[in-house]
């Protein structure tokens, strides 16, 4: 997100948020002291398990966490739901950026930005 910008002001309901991409939250799961929304049955047949939501820091921005687990591809095929392949991929790409205000090559470029930096930084001795 850009500065001056939070998650809580893009997305003002997480759960409400994380249904209309994935569907019915089934539980909760603990990460670094945040309740994250766990969807065990998500509405794409690509998706196995998907786990999102917002991770607190104290004196820093909230952040937007999404893991996804996604099954084999043969699998999907076989069953004949090669079309949600692509629902996946643009349904992922929808929900980081309605929540980051940033698409998928501004968050690329922003990756890409992150690891040189770090190879700049010199290693511990």
């Amino acid at each position: 997100m850009r500065r001056g910008e939070h998650l809580e002001d893009r997305v003002p309901d997480m759960e409400a948020f994380v249904e209309d991409y994935f569907g019915e939250i089934t539980d909760t799961q603990e990460r670094k002291g945040s309740d994250l929304l766990v969807v065990d049955d998500p509405d794409n047949p690509v998706f196995e398990r998907v786990v999102a939501g917002t991770v607190e820091y104290s004196g820093k921005k909230d952040k937007l966490a999404l893991h996804i687990d996604e099954r084999d591809a043969e699998d999907v095929i076989a069953e004949g739901n090669a079309d949600a392949a692509q629902e996946a991929v643009t349904a992922k790409n929808d929900f980081l950026e309605e929540a980051t205000g940033r698409d998928a090559k501004a968050r690329r470029d922003s990756m890409k930005r992150s690891v040189e930096d770090d190879a700049d930084k010199p290693d511990s001795v």
